[in-house]
């Protein structure tokens, strides 16, 4: 009976969490966002609209110095950042990011965001139309980006890798 009961709670409340509406959530109960939260969420939405718009000018008041990128082909350090958010722009120009859903408290911000666009085929991504979601974590420390980490659905990151020859994949 204790199982079922267990059962039955823990699904009721990842029900009530994915029905929230709320576009940020904060990971304490109240309606209230604390200062910090609100300092990291506004540092976030500066580094995603640098990327949606190429425009690297605000990065220094969001990123710290010390800053690292986990990801297997991340940018490294803050400057290598900017330099980033310059190639996705000439890569597509016309991107959409649609920040689905957020999650903040004093130290991370998490972000599903969907990704839309065409690419041109540079940076290692075949030219043509793209689709994908990406859920992002990042670390803050008074309210700058300190670590970041992103993560993608295998399927999707399979469908951005340039694909071989159709002569290169016949048997010899």
């Amino acid at each position: 009976m204790k199982k079922i009961l267990l059962a039955v709670s823990a699904t009721s409340l990842c029900f009530f969490i994915s029905c929230n509406n709320d576009k940020t959530a904060t990971a304490s109960s109240s309606e209230t966002t604390s200062t910090q939260t609100q300092k990291n969420l506004d540092a976030s939405h500066i580094v995603s609209k640098a990327f949606e718009t190429g425009d690297a000018s605000q990065i220094d008041s969001a990123v710290a110095a010390d800053f690292v990128d986990h990801n297997e082909h991340g940018t490294g350090n803050r400057d290598s950042l900017k330099a980033m958010i310059g190639m996705v722009k000439k890569m597509d120009p016309n991107m959409k990011m649609n920040t689905e859903k957020e999650l903040a408290d004093d130290d991370y911000v998490f972000s599903l965001i969907h990704f839309t666009g065409t690419s041109n085929g540079a940076m290692g991504m075949p030219a043509g139309p793209y689709d994908f979601r990406e859920i992002e974590v990042v670390k803050f420390k008074d309210g700058k980006a300190v670590e970041h980490w992103a993560y993608m659905q295998p399927s999707d990151m399979m469908k951005m890798m340039p694909q071989p020859a159709p002569d290169k994949m016949k048997s010899k």
